[in-house]
């Protein structure tokens, strides 16, 4: 049996553009919403069609993932069809996981019942923060108290919640983070995602941090302040199961996991990313990034897909690993040569897998048949893969 293929569903609006933020999100006077739900609705039949002749001939589908930009901003109708369509082109599995992210503006979470009621299970609500002059230097469009009640709101419709939230912000100590996440894992601790705030490119936020204009906590205090996101965490019974997601046993994102595990995924939407295997190749997909030309595509040919790019064995063992490192669980190594036709020996620098192994910062499991960073490796993760990886 094929395993469950994962969907992600990407909306590109959002009502303003965070300044730490380079997802492909649009701002618009007006958002087409019926233009762009029937597109995202025309483009997952086209998908459906070169992945086989029925639904018997294609993966069920595991979860299924709204995302974007702001897709609570989407018609619960639209989200409603597309859940719809997902079920009759390719069948859902019995434990199917939908999940939606939400804003905390008071608009958004008067939508979600009626989200519930389209046929979402789970829901991410993108808080950020508990501080109000913290919400102000993020652009959040919310306060503190909206967060709140979104969360509040959330826990009485959906029996699975996650929240964002960004640290190692400007002038931020471990006390002042220690206060904030207790407080947060007291609303809700399902589910937690907690980044540490990076500067990227083409940002609002890398032309203010290059004038000066803020500092961000150096890599010692950055990394203390990850181990402190750690100790309370696991304290509070959340795992962290990812470099930067926290979960209760059982409640880890499944939808996520299958990008982390290098299962194959369907992208649709403006800039939509996807991996799918298909008579033995493995491509990469990927979608034009800017809305109304996507769209303009969509109607014209049925999709708004670039041409697939197919993946050799080292495209996909480099991509397994850099994926898969990032879990606690690591990469079974059985598995890792399934999909990349690569054993882990010859997709890595021997010299210097012998050297991460010894530094503690790499467990090389041969028993067990599984290769996983350590807690001090994944705080190391970008040199440690620069340095593994051919």
């Amino acid at each position: 049996m094929a395993e469950p293929l994962a969907l992600y569903v990407h909306w590109p609006f959002c009502l303003s553009k965070c300044p730490y933020c380079d997802f492909n999100s649009h701002v618009r006077d007006v958002v087409p919403r019926m233009r762009f739900g029937a597109a995202l609705r025309r483009e997952l039949a086209f998908e459906a069609g070169r992945m086989g002749d029925g639904p018997m001939e294609r993966p069920r589908i595991g979860s299924i993932f709204f995302g974007g930009g702001t897709p609570s901003l989407m018609a619960p109708e639209t989200v409603a069809g597309l859940i719809e369509d997902a079920r009759t082109l390719f069948g859902l599995t019995d434990n199917v996981e939908i999940t939606l992210e939400a804003n905390p503006t008071s608009v958004e979470t008067g939508l979600l019942r009626a989200f519930r009621d389209a046929g979402v299970n789970r829901i991410s609500v993108g808080v950020q923060s508990l501080d109000a002059e913290a919400l102000r230097f993020l652009g959040r469009e919310h306060d503190a108290q909206q967060a709140i009640t979104a969360l509040e709101t959330a826990r009485g419709l959906f029996d699975r919640i996650s929240f964002d939230l960004i640290y190692a912000r400007p002038e931020q100590d471990a006390r002042a983070w220690r206060a904030e996440l207790e407080a947060a894992l007291a609303l809700v601790s399902d589910h937690l995602s907690l980044y540490q705030l990076t500067i990227e490119p083409g940002t609002r936020f890398e032309g203010l941090y290059r004038q000066g204009r803020f500092r961000l906590p150096d890599s010692d205090d950055a990394a203390r302040l990850y181990g402190l996101t750690a100790e309370v965490a696991d304290r509070h019974g959340l795992l962290g199961y990812e470099i930067s997601n926290y979960a209760r046993p059982g409640a880890e994102s499944r939808h996520n996991l299958t990008y982390w595990r290098y299962g194959d995924y369907l992208g649709i939407g403006p800039g939509a990313h996807g991996r799918l295997t298909c008579n033995g190749v493995t491509a990469a997909t990927r979608r034009h990034r800017a809305p109304e030309p996507w769209a303009e595509r969509v109607e014209r040919t049925g999709t708004g897909a670039h041409p697939d790019e197919p993946l050799d064995n080292r495209d996909r063992a480099r991509e397994m690993l850099l994926m898969g490192l990032r879990l606690a669980e690591g990469i079974s190594l059985p598995r890792f040569a399934r999909r990349t036709g690569m054993s882990i020996t010859d997709a890595t620098d021997p010299a210097m897998m012998e050297a991460a192994v010894e530094e503690g910062y790499v467990v090389h499991d041969t028993a067990r048949q599984n290769l996983r960073a350590t807690a001090e490796g994944r705080l190391r993760l970008e040199s440690l893969l620069a340095a593994l990886v051919l």
